[in-house]
């Protein structure tokens, strides 16, 4: 795992600000804190930062090719010495013993068809000298990040992270009122837009292409695919199932450095280790956990690490580390309203005190239909069907207003937001419920002249958009299309790359191998989701290691207490937020509608735990910005 960054003159051959270069270069230490490479020609310029896993005295980069194309690579392929044999065949003699080498001379050798053969996390750039073309790739799922933007004269840059971008002093740090809006609604900002006007995000599966004399041109090489195949029965699927997530996991076991996994009490991470421990590893295991029982899984995630024999470590979180919220606010590189965010940042730490690589269970809930969302949605759907949306809107919209918000009540109770998505179309209905924050509460949070800024725009329509890609034939499909292209890697690898790497920390997901990815798109929506459980078929295939009484029992989540520890008497964040000047003075926030939620929640009279934790975080990205 590293940090890259580069620059290219689009216009001709002019020479690159080395100095920007170096402090883009330098604001990716942490990303790879054993080493710095440069690479400098007419007209480009690569920066990068190296966290040594594999083949440490030989994989320095950039890396030239043999016929002098040059790599700088973020991420692992998992499958190159796989690819090292096929290329030996084509005449191939290695120098090292690195996948950075293997990927240089296949894309030499083969342009942007090699990309297809890869099997990894990845995020690089490739200059071909002698065709003057710059190459960007992110991998399929969007395990890796890289950002992007063009300066007014001219030069493309590029980076791992936008604060590397903002660090070379020459692109603009006005922000994105649409970001603004997303990330208020969702609790971050969705690709391809970052927090910054002039900056981007690749997205996942696209390939950029640029050079002097050309438009910048993106390409899609691989999107998820959910057609049913339904010749597998439910049997043979969870032993398929346990085959293609040891093969997985085993792929992305290699490295020459010391590799562990997370562990909490759920099932995704307790198969990757149950897959580890078939490996015939040793096994390091990490987890966190909470005073709260109702938040706490350290005991499930220690029977899991006695039951496969592993070495484990643990770490209680408590209200002290809010004092970290300015270290993850500054990890995250953009606002990240992410509760979960913390305890993330709390567990990489604590891995890396005893590993360099960390396998984690992330992706089982978007692939095997975990989330709670999902049979809710399904059950939305059929009434949607039944009644067309004038009806639905006469009945439900009235009735969703005025049903009170019963935070406190029984989880039965709550109708409020179910009856309001009733009122919308399919995607809305689906935005509100992958929605960080009550959407009318998110639009009032904005300040007034931040929303006549907007023009109409509503961020609901980044699911729209994806969920009109989809064309899927059911509505779990759907649903869970629309994850892989927006909650996925916007939210849930964010979250665990950003954490990881401020420690550097490398983070490997097995379940989002895209040959598992693919398997699993086919199957049977039946098969994932029953009766309204989820996971069927991941449950029945981890049967035989993990136990069905492991199964069965209930997930807790991975975020702190937030509602109560944002009530709590000292060490409260809300006390700074309410001092702080940063958000009251940007003129992007309803000061008097946040105040007005704080003095709610802190009596109890509402729940606005996710609502005021966005700007806390927020806060906390203008404070960090303006340092």
């Amino acid at each position: 795992m590293c940090g890259i960054a580069g620059i290219i003159d689009l216009k001709a051959a002019r020479e690159v600000d080395r100095a920007a270069l170096q402090r883009m270069t330098d604001a990716l230490r942490h990303r790879g804190p054993d080493g710095e490479g440069f690479f400098i020609a007419p007209g480009i310029g690569f920066g990068h930062r190296r966290l040594a896993i594999i083949d440490r005295e030989g994989g320095v980069q950039p890396f030239h090719s043999q016929n002098g194309g040059v790599v700088s690579l973020n991420g692992e392929i998992y499958n190159y010495r796989e690819l090292a044999r096929e290329l030996a065949q084509e005449g191939l003699t290695p120098r090292t013993r690195s996948d950075t080498e293997i990927l240089a001379e296949g894309w030499a050798r083969h342009d942007t068809e090699f990309i297809h053969q890869l099997r990894g996390m990845f995020a690089f750039s490739f200059w071909d000298p002698a065709a003057r073309r710059l190459t960007l790739a992110r991998d399929r799922l969007g395990e890796k990040p890289l950002y992007y933007g063009e300066t007014a004269d001219g030069f493309l840059l590029f980076a791992s992270e936008a604060s590397a971008l903002i660090a070379s002093g020459l692109l603009s740090t006005e922000l994105n009122p649409a970001a603004i809006a997303d990330y208020f609604f969702y609790g971050y900002v969705p690709d391809p837009k970052s927090i910054y006007r002039d900056i981007q995000k690749l997205p996942p599966a696209h390939i950029l292409t640029a050079g002097p004399g050309r438009l910048v041109a993106l390409q899609r090489y691989w999107r998820p695919d959910f057609t049913t195949d339904s010749t597998l029965s439910f049997e043979d699927a969870a032993e398929a199932l346990r085959t293609h997530l040891d093969d997985a996991v085993s792929a992305q076991m290699m490295a020459d450095v010391p590799l562990g996994a997370f562990l909490s009490g759920g099932v995704d991470s307790a198969g990757v280790v149950a897959s580890m421990r078939e490996a015939g590893n040793n096994l390091v295991t990490c987890t966190i956990g909470f005073n709260e029982r109702s938040h706490d899984e350290r005991a499930a995630a220690r029977g899991v690490a006695k039951k496969f024999n592993a070495k484990h470590f643990e770490h209680t979180v408590d209200a002290h580390d809010l004092s970290l919220i300015d270290d993850v606010a500054a990890a995250y590189d953009e606002p990240f309203a992410d509760p979960s965010a913390l305890p993330s940042y709390i567990v990489a730490k604590l891995a890396r005190q005893h590993v360099t690589v960390a396998l984690s269970g992330d992706g089982g809930d978007e692939l095997f239909a975990g989330y709670r969302r999902y049979p809710f949605f399904l059950g939305e759907e059929k009434i949607r069907r039944a009644a067309p949306l004038w009806l639905r809107r006469a009945v439900f919209g009235p009735a969703g207003a005025l049903y009170p918000k019963l935070d406190a009540a029984p989880r039965p109770l709550r109708f409020k937001t179910t009856l309001q998505a009733l009122a919308r179309d399919s995607a809305e209905g689906y935005a509100a419920a992958v929605a960080i924050n009550l959407p009318t509460r998110a639009r009032a949070m904005l300040h007034r002249d931040l929303k006549q800024s907007l023009g109409g725009y509503r961020p609901q329509s980044v699911i729209a958009e994806a969920m009109g890609e989809a064309g899927a034939h059911d509505a779990l499909s759907a649903a869970q299309h629309t994850d892989l292209l927006t909650w996925l890697p916007g939210r849930m690898l964010t979250k665990i790359d950003r954490a990881s790497m401020a420690h550097g920390l490398e983070v490997r997901p097995p379940m989002l191998d895209h040959r598992l990815v693919e398997w699993a798109g086919a199957l049977p929506a039946a098969y994932k989701l029953h009766k309204g459980v989820g996971k069927r078929v991941l449950k029945q295939a981890l049967a035989p290691r993990l136990g069905r009484e492991f199964l069965t029992r209930k997930k807790q989540g991975f975020d702190f207490p937030v509602a109560a520890w944002l009530r709590a008497e000292g060490a409260n964040p809300l006390d700074r937020l309410e001092a702080s000047t940063a958000w009251r003075q940007s003129g992007l926030i309803d000061e008097g509608y946040v105040m007005k939620m704080a003095h709610s929640h802190r009596n109890g009279a509402s729940n606005c735990a996710h609502e005021l934790w966005s700007v806390i975080m927020f806060d906390a990205f203008l404070r960090k910005s303006a340092a």
